[in-house]
């Protein structure tokens, strides 16, 4: 019986630990999500480490040639190649914001 409680008791901490996370900080407001880090994570692959081309076309200077609410657009409708959606919501948003500045 008590090794059943027990195992009851850890089972429970753990799942309550796994499923406890969120990304708010603790004055209630939610995180801001850095744009750079979206960018290196979600970009690099295709466009290259610095963004400076690859498999697909630099981004490096991204900013100099469309505004936020365009890349915007590209990255959650696409544009020729690159499908829409690879990022979404609040962190395409700020990846956005990020390569708006890139100039």
């Amino acid at each position: 019986m008590k090794k059943s409680l027990l195992t009851l008791v850890f089972g429970s901490a753990i799942f309550l630990a796994a499923c406890g996370g969120d990304d708010s900080a603790s004055n209630g407001e939610t995180a801001e999500i850095d744009g750079k880090s979206v960018v290196q994570q979600s970009c690099a692959t295709c466009h290259g480490g610095q963004l400076q081309g690859g498999n697909a076309p630099a981004l490096n200077q991204l900013g100099a040639k469309y505004s936020e609410e365009e890349i915007l657009d590209i990255i959650l409708n696409g544009k020729d190649r690159m499908p829409g959606g690879i990022v979404k919501g609040e962190k395409a948003e700020a990846a956005a914001e990020y390569l708006s500045t890139l100039k």
